[in-house]
């Protein structure tokens, strides 16, 4: 009698329970990963001591150039090898959003075709950068009905094609820079330039080389004053982030290493400076060894969240309520401050 008495107890407990509070109660939805590394207090600011690693989808060969829309409350990134824009949304998971991004002729054997970083336009087109194309292009469909139609906006510099454009960031003037290292070419492709270079495309269709001394140039991105200019340099040998000042025109005065992360890598912390984006705060998210490095904009390195995978780019949404990393065969999110 006694048990009987404790389990119809419990079973008016549950009959008693609010839905709100069962819910509470469910587990995750989606599965965490890694870790967050604090080395300063000052991140706490921007990232909660509770605050998880989310895997959101899975099975990419190489996922790059996430990007937020905010009117289809959507995140949209490229699989570089696979020649694809997927679309992930938290109501319906993973789409497939565009095929082909990057490439658009007939050969199978080109090892990374596909668009890599991602940008909108100040009338919202989706603009790329097309390895395979060996140019940035312009999405000539509205980014609710995309198609593979693209118009080149930069196709080359002095007379020659590009290497590979990787990645890149508008101003409010929506004058375009962008970084071309070689990484999309195949050995078989001709390269025409003998440096790497970092470009700004004015509103009049001009393309204007800016830097040609870095290595390796690949991530891109502005501070909020859109003063400076932040290039991720992805040299094993020279693993840096730079900070470049312009003038009023958009040229670059002077430069300087902010940060340099070559001491860190390791076989436990994968992963080069690769893309990088800034906070509204000014604080640096940026790829590199273990993940993504947190760095204040006077060159201090933060902490790192470590994805426990090589770390290609982030973004933010439009309140900057997370951060969605793109990791290898991953996307990822975690929740901000």
């Amino acid at each position: 009698m006694k048990h009987y008495s404790i389990f119809a107890s419990f079973l008016i407990l549950l009959s008693c329970t609010s839905p709100k509070e069962k819910l509470a109660e469910a587990p995750p939805k989606f599965q965490s990963i890694g870790s967050v590394e604090r080395l300063d207090s000052a991140i706490n600011s921007l990232i909660s001591s509770e605050a998880k690693i989310e895997v959101l989808a899975s099975g990419f060969e190489w996922a790059e150039g996430p990007l937020w829309l905010e009117e289809q409350q959507a995140l949209i990134f490229t699989d570089v090898p696979t020649n694809k824009i997927w679309k992930w949304t938290e109501k319906d998971s993973l789409s497939l959003y565009l095929s082909p991004s990057g490439y658009l002729g007939d050969r199978t054997d080109k090892r990374e075709p596909g668009a890599n970083g991602l940008a909108l336009d100040a009338d919202g087109n989706l603009i790329l950068c097309q390895h395979g194309e060996r140019q940035v292009g312009k999405m000539l469909a509205s980014l609710n009905a995309p198609k593979s139609e693209f118009e080149g906006l930069a196709t080359g510099y002095d007379g020659k094609r590009f290497n590979s454009p990787n990645d890149l960031v508008f101003n409010s003037k929506s004058q375009l820079f962008f970084t071309d290292p070689p990484y999309g070419m195949d050995p078989w492709d001709e390269k025409e330039l003998d440096f790497q270079g970092v470009y700004r495309l004015d509103t009049d269709g001009k393309v204007n080389l800016l830097i040609d001394t870095l290595s390796r140039p690949n991530g891109i991105a502005l501070s909020p004053d859109q003063r400076m200019l932040y290039i991720a340099q992805s040299d094993p040998g020279k693993a840096r982030y730079y900070a470049f000042d312009f003038d009023e025109m958009g040229n670059v005065i002077s430069g300087k290493v902010i940060f340099d992360a070559t001491s860190l890598q390791s076989e436990s912390r994968k992963g080069l400076p690769d893309g990088l984006k800034v906070h509204s705060g000014g604080t640096l998210f940026a790829t590199g060894p273990g993940g993504v490095l947190v760095i204040s904009p006077e060159g201090k390195h933060l902490g790192t969240i470590l994805t426990e995978n090589g770390t290609a780019n982030c973004a933010f949404d439009t309140g900057e309520n997370y951060l969605y990393m793109t990791a290898d065969a991953y996307l990822m999110r975690i929740e901000l401050k």
